[in-house]
């Protein structure tokens, strides 16, 4: 049967919650690691978001009038991040995963967005053929760490929930960290409660949405991570992402029992600069 692709719609999220749980479980299952999604449940509360977000394309595939994948594409900020891609297993391997990407390839070209990136699970060989013959760069090797949360407190490091007056400060930390700032995602975040920052000497040294796996933190030094790692009260979506290269972060976190899930691979299309500091990606970048 044809497949055709269309906008998706809060209606759709059952059906692709139900394939992103059974996709993400068939692959991790095959290569004998977690789960990124423990339920069905899980991974349709997370369409039902996505596809309800202002600042969220979300694009579904249909065959014989049956989803059989969706793809996603966050658009809050001057670079968008792509993902959750997921294909019913019983679907994969015709095409369906390439048509999902390239339409969310060309939509940031129509849109004149400065880039586009994603975090590739580096256990699945296929998906990191297929985006770098779409034209995907390789930039960094990530690892997803989880264990019980730390309650470690620096002196001269405060954090604190972040306010609304915040933001610009924040955000013109990213941009000297990353040329560009996350200011819709922070702005979420903000609202929902989940954001903080860490104050030294009297000024904003770092910040996080939250230290999870869809979150995102900013930092001038490590000092500034450590501190916001260590007051997290827990690690949502079963842990969050280190550039591996960063080994002195990487190794304060195993040395204070945190533990190495899998590793993800950093890709991006359009611009990149080299980080200027500290950061934490979020799944998407």
């Amino acid at each position: 049967m044809t497949v055709i692709l269309r906008q998706g719609v809060p209606a759709d999220a059952a059906a692709c919650g139900a394939i992103c749980y059974e996709a993400f479980k068939s692959i991790a299952s095959e290569h004998n690691f977690p789960w990124d999604f423990p339920s069905a449940k899980i991974a349709t509360g997370l369409m039902k978001m996505l596809l309800a977000h202002p600042g969220v394309y979300g694009v579904v595939a249909e065959r014989d009038g049956k989803v059989v994948g969706s793809n996603f594409l966050d658009e809050r900020g001057p670079i968008a991040g792509i993902g959750p891609i997921t294909v019913d297993p019983g679907a994969q391997n015709e095409g369906v995963g390439r048509r999902l990407m390239l339409d969310v390839i060309e939509r940031c070209a129509r849109r004149g967005l400065a880039g586009v990136r994603l975090l590739q699970s580096a256990y699945h060989n296929r998906s990191l053929c297929l985006y770098t013959k779409l034209g995907f760069e390789t930039r960094e090797t990530v690892s997803k760490l989880d264990g019980k949360p730390l309650g470690i407190s620096f002196p001269g490091y405060e954090v604190r929930p972040t306010v609304e007056r915040d933001i610009p400060a924040c955000n013109a930390l990213c941009r000297r960290v990353h040329g560009h700032d996350r200011g819709g995602e922070l702005g979420d975040a903000v609202r929902q409660g989940s954001a903080r920052v860490v104050e030294h000497l009297g000024e904003i040294t770092a910040y996080c949405t939250d230290i999870a796996f869809f979150a995102h933190a900013v930092a001038e030094t490590n000092n500034g991570l450590k501190a916001l790692i260590g007051s997290a009260s827990a690690f949502p979506g079963g842990g969050f992402l280190v550039p591996t290269r960063n080994g002195g972060l990487f190794r304060w976190c195993l040395q204070h029992e945190l533990r190495l899930v899998h590793q993800l691979t950093l890709m991006t299309i359009g611009l990149y600069n080299e980080p200027g500091g500290a950061y934490l990606p979020s799944v998407l970048y």
